[in-house]
């Protein structure tokens, strides 16, 4: 005879309120958890320089040069500074470090015109070795011409401080104190912005004509090669270290023999300056790092450590209450 009154739940629903409610509680533990490694595990290790670049940046600026033809510095003519830089990534991976090969090429209108680094108007290779983290300088995998130095050059360190960076001048050959001087916008993106000179400095010698230094009683003379940059000014993105825009105004000069005087002027550049198109790849680059860096180390973190933080509570107040509406069945 069938027995009046509710019908009873069947197993399946009893045992499924239970099981979903730890699975809740197990979740909300674990995102508690994640969110504290993603910021102080993964992300300081996303914060590395990557090994496989291939970027080449170009100045543009107007300027002077020395014409060897015509043994005359001819004025007011077009500069274009361009760095092609290619990461050597076999050695990257060998040695743990970045190892990144570059070429930079000073033309004038004329050689520009021949595109062949060979025949510009100053052609430089090197080959740059820095610690993936801190952006140093590593002393290995044949670092050339020289021991470099300072703590930022194709690119500052990440999380970018507001005080003096050191800035390698491959032209002057040591490391150029910089200061910060505040921020400045690039293609509508923030940076901050770094500034510094050189003031002459002997550099070198070159083997020249005595007449052109002012000394025609002597065939062949050991010139004087000086340097001197009149305005450095780098815009840097400040999460990933990246340089969104740079400009230059170097001056090389030949001098006889102690003498105080500059007898040739072989290169005057007066701002040399990012172009635009290498503004906008720059940027896009630096945007794209910067969000990445900021998803792994901020986003992710706080999202996870928000749901954690409602699911465990649900979860245990779910679980207890399953256990209570279970201990009176």
């Amino acid at each position: 005879m069938p027995v009046s009154g509710k019908p009873a739940p069947s197993s399946t629903a009893a045992t499924a309120a239970p099981r979903l409610s730890l699975a809740v509680l197990g979740l909300g533990v674990f995102l508690l958890v994640l969110a504290p490694l993603l910021a102080w595990y993964v992300a300081p290790r996303a914060k590395v320089t990557p090994v496989d670049v291939d970027v080449t940046t170009v100045f543009t600026g107007s300027g002077s040069y020395f014409d060897t033809t015509a043994l005359k510095t001819r004025d007011h003519r077009r500069i274009t500074i361009t760095r092609h830089v290619l990461g050597d990534v076999a050695a990257s991976e060998k040695s743990g470090q970045a190892v990144w090969d570059v070429s930079t090429t000073v033309d004038t209108p004329q050689t520009l015109a021949l595109k062949d680094p060979r025949r510009a108007f100053q052609w430089t290779t090197e080959r740059w070795v820095t610690d993936r983290r801190s952006n140093a300088p590593v002393h290995c995998c044949g670092e050339a011409p020289t021991r470099f130095d300072g703590d930022a050059y194709l690119k500052f360190p990440f999380d970018v401080r507001k005080t003096g960076h050191r800035w390698w001048d491959n032209t002057l050959g040591a490391a150029v104190p910089l200061r910060f001087t505040g921020t400045k916008t690039v293609q509508g993106y923030p940076g901050y912005r770094f500034t510094g000179t050189v003031a002459p400095t002997r550099t070198g010698s070159r083997q020249v004509p005595g007449r052109l230094v002012g000394r025609p009683e002597q065939g062949q003379i050991q010139a004087e090669e000086w340097y001197a940059n009149s305005g450095i000014e780098l815009v840097v993105e400040p999460r990933t270290g990246r340089i969104m825009n740079a400009v230059l105004s170097p001056v090389k000069t030949l001098r006889a023999p102690g003498s105080r005087r500059t007898a040739v002027t072989l290169l005057r550049g007066e701002r040399l300056e990012f172009t635009p198109a290498t503004q906008r790849a720059q940027v896009r680059l630096a945007r794209a790092d910067s969000d990445k860096l900021l998803l792994v180390g901020r986003t992710l973190p706080v999202t996870a450590a928000a749901a954690g933080g409602v699911l465990v509570p649900a979860g245990v107040v779910w679980v207890v209450r399953g256990r209570r509406g279970t201990g009176r069945s």
